[in-house]
């Protein structure tokens, strides 16, 4: 089934997101602050809006319209300056890595005038537009299930990969996509994701750091290995336990350059690993791995390490993110 839906926001995610949605079939309506982006689309066969009113305008009824900007102040605005273009009944999505608790907020907000508010974490990154999005959606039921064709092709769809072990096969879960439940627990179930990332990330680039070092005049010369960092991230592709996209992203990044000298190793955070920390808080759960990745991340910003260029590199490959110019 084809719908009609809005997407705000063009860059890296919802661009792409746009691009997915029209080769399925769906017609998009676009807007973008950057004129340029929403002509990128036209070009592609989106419909172009000058403005959030016009895009409305453009919308058939009930409307749909998806918001795909940072977390934080941006989309707040944006949000709420949607809203007040819609009617009860329209739904408003907000895709990108919002705190869970600013989507209860607003969804309270929005109920009043009767308009669904659904929050989506969508993870997949510069990838997504041929690999689809693992989505982690929160809010109402009935519009989660007026949306379905949308997230159904958004999402990566049956991979191959068969059901967990003792599972009982069937659900939107099996091809990448899951309603979580009520108001911001996409976003938070997506908050925890991240948090866990920054883990794994953390451990990757710890590990290839041990490997790279392994070579110090201070130890005995029989137990001084010179190791290629490029071939062993290849071989842990096959077979090893430890086998995961971001190994495979670190294998490409190492056959680029084993040294990384394109990476400074200064680590942004985009806010869910400091969330994920204080819900561990919260819940008075301990998060030791979590908490000392995000810490390692502040680290970085004062001195750089191998371990720090492997955490940039991996960010780079899923999710384009460039480090700061620091000079």
């Amino acid at each position: 089934m084809q719908m009609q839906i809005a997407m705000v926001g063009l860059g890296r995610m919802g661009g792409n997101m746009a691009r997915r949605l029209m080769r399925a079939g769906h017609e998009c309506v676009v807007y973008d602050r950057n004129p340029e982006a929403v002509a990128a689309l036209v070009a592609e066969g989106a419909v172009g809006a000058a403005s959030l009113s016009a895009l409305a305008d453009q919308l058939r009824r009930p409307r749909a319209a998806w918001v795909m900007l940072p977390a934080g102040t941006i989309t707040d605005e944006a949000v709420f300056a949607l809203a007040s273009c819609l009617d009860a009944d329209d739904i408003i999505v907000d895709g990108g890595n919002s705190y869970f608790k600013d989507d209860v907020r607003r969804a309270k907000t929005l109920a009043d005038r009767g308009i669904h508010y659904l929050d989506v974490g969508t993870s997949g990154g510069v990838w997504g537009l041929e690999r689809g999005y693992c989505l982690m959606i929160g809010g109402p039921d009935e519009a989660v299930a007026r949306l379905d064709p949308v997230f159904a092709t958004l999402a990566p769809g049956d991979s191959g990969i068969p059901p967990s072990p003792g599972r009982t096969p069937g659900g939107s879960a099996e091809v990448g996509y899951l309603h979580c439940g009520p108001a911001g627990a996409g976003h938070f179930v997506k908050m925890v994701h991240n948090g866990i990332e920054y883990g794994l990330m953390q451990a990757y680039a710890e590990g290839f750091d041990i490997l790279r070092n392994a070579n110090p005049e201070s130890l005995p010369a029989d137990e001084r290995y010179d190791l290629n960092l490029a071939d062993i991230a290849e071989v842990w592709r096959r077979g090893s336990v430890v086998t995961s996209w971001l190994l495979d992203l670190s294998a490409a990044a190492l056959a680029d350059d084993q040294t990384l000298s394109g990476y400074s190793g200064f680590v942004q955070d985009s806010g869910e690993g400091r969330w994920t920390v204080q819900a561990a808080i919260d819940e008075a759960v301990p998060a030791e791995v979590l908490t000392a990745a995000l810490y390692a991340r502040f680290r970085s910003r004062q001195e750089h390490t191998f371990a720090e260029k492997m955490l940039s590199a991996m960010r780079h490959g899923f999710g384009g993110h460039q480090e700061p110019d620091k000079t």
